[in-house]
């Protein structure tokens, strides 16, 4: 028996309706804190507002715990090291850009989101928003052409430069755009380190070393251990532009199979996103 990914697209796995649960849970989560959102308000009190909003609704386990970024960090300006991503005491104002960003394990399901927005009007932000559909498609094509992991992100950097933008997601750890993400062994008590569930880095850690053995790597990023085709699974990607102090993402799901079908080999989790609705909404 089959179970629907999307209402359009059959999947063998209901393992994915999980992954999809936990994904639009998230989202749900991020709509919620940015409508809540006002002058003051810190990044620390923001990524406080999605841990309690999660946790009310059973969330116990996180890949990472939530990040909040406003004003010139949406673009990590001057960041250097990894502490910096962690929120700051950093004042949302009028017209700031700010991108919440979660990853919640629910029911042994995970999630990686980034969500964009702006307390009142940012046209910037806004032309970034818009700019970032052109990236989602050109990885579900370039994926489902089996090209290397390293020349798609190559193509990514070329297609942001087109549009005047800079690459962020070089700044992350790897300067990764996309990590592989899978089922998290339930525990009654989470730890995490630096930010970071351990159940959720020891099940990176052995893909890391399975996919080393194999030739492939759980990470996708510019660099030469990425350079080989889409690995079957699931992949959290988040292409992240920036241009002058401002920057805005998106972050969700790719489901990536060896099927022989090119609409069956890669698609997305879930076409009833914020950021897709919006799209969709401007046309």
């Amino acid at each position: 028996m089959t179970t629907a990914v999307s209402d359009e697209r059959p999947v063998a796995s209901a393992e994915l309706q999980g992954f999809r649960r936990v994904q639009r849970l998230a989202y749900e989560c991020a709509e919620a804190v940015a409508a809540r959102l006002e002058p003051g308000i810190t990044e620390r009190e923001a990524a406080r507002m999605q841990r309690e909003w999660l946790r009310e609704r059973g969330v116990r386990d996180w890949f990472h715990l939530p990040f909040a970024w406003f004003g010139d960090r949406t673009a990590f300006v001057n960041f250097r090291i990894p502490l910096q991503f962690f929120p700051t005491n950093r004042r949302l104002e009028p017209g700031m850009p700010f991108i919440l960003d979660m990853a919640p394990v629910y029911d042994g399901y995970t999630a990686d989101i980034g969500y964009s927005g702006s307390l009142g009007i940012n046209p910037v932000q806004d032309k970034l928003m818009a700019d970032l559909e052109a990236h989602r498609e050109l990885i579900l094509r370039e994926v489902r052409e089996r090209r290397p992991l390293r020349e798609i992100y190559e193509d990514v950097d070329r297609l942001m430069v087109r549009q005047g933008y800079a690459n962020r997601h070089r700044a992350y750890p790897f300067g990764v755009i996309a990590h592989k993400v899978d089922r998290v062994a339930e525990r009654r008590w989470s730890a995490h380190v630096f930010g970071f569930g351990t159940q959720s880095l020891k099940g990176l850690a052995s893909d890391a070393l399975h996919g080393h053995r194999e030739g492939w790597s759980p990470l996708w990023s510019p660099y030469r251990f990425s350079d080989h085709p889409p690995q079957p699974g699931l992949w959290a990607v988040e292409p992240h532009l920036g241009f002058r102090g401002t920057g805005a993402k998106f972050e969700e799901i790719l489901v990536v199979t060896d099927s022989a079908d090119p609409e069956q080999s890669a698609f997305w989790l879930d076409d009833d996103l914020p950021h897709v609705r919006r799209w969709a909404e401007e046309k």
